[in-house]
C-alpha cells in the first residue's frame, strides 16, 4: 500500500507544506507521478517565487517565467490552494523555463 491516500497524517505525504511536499510527489511511485497530467485538467495557479500565474498541468512542473518549482499531490490534484513551492535554490525541474 502507498502513502498517497487519504489515511496518511495530515502533516507528511501528501498532506506536507513546501518542499517536503514538492520531494514526496517527486518520489511517488518510483517517481511515475510527477509528470503525469492532472486528472481534472490544470490548475491557474500564482508562482510563490515570482509571482507570475501559470497552468500547472502536471503533479510537479516548474514556473515557465522564473522555473521555480511547484506540485500538487494526488488527493489534492483539484484545490489550487494545495499547490506547495519547494523554495528558492531547490533546481531545475523539467518543464521549468
Amino acid at each position: 500500500m502507498c502513502d498517497c491516500g487519504s489515511g496518511s497524517s495530515r502533516g507528511k505525504g501528501p498532506y506536507a507544506t513546501g518542499r517536503e511536499l514538492v520531494e514526496f510527489v517527486l518520489a511517488a511511485h518510483g517517481g511515475q507521478v510527477a509528470g503525469s497530467a492532472l486528472p481534472r485538467g490544470a490548475l491557474q495557479v500564482t508562482c510563490q517565487e515570482c509571482g507570475e500565474g501559470f497552468e500547472l498541468r502536471t503533479f510537479v512542473q516548474g514556473c515557465p517565467a522564473c522555473g521555480g518549482v511547484h506540485a500538487v499531490s494526488p488527493p489534492r490534484a483539484d484545490d489550487p490552494g494545495a499547490v506547495q513551492y519547494a523554495g528558492a535554490g531547490f533546481g531545475a525541474f523539467p518543464g521549468s523555463r
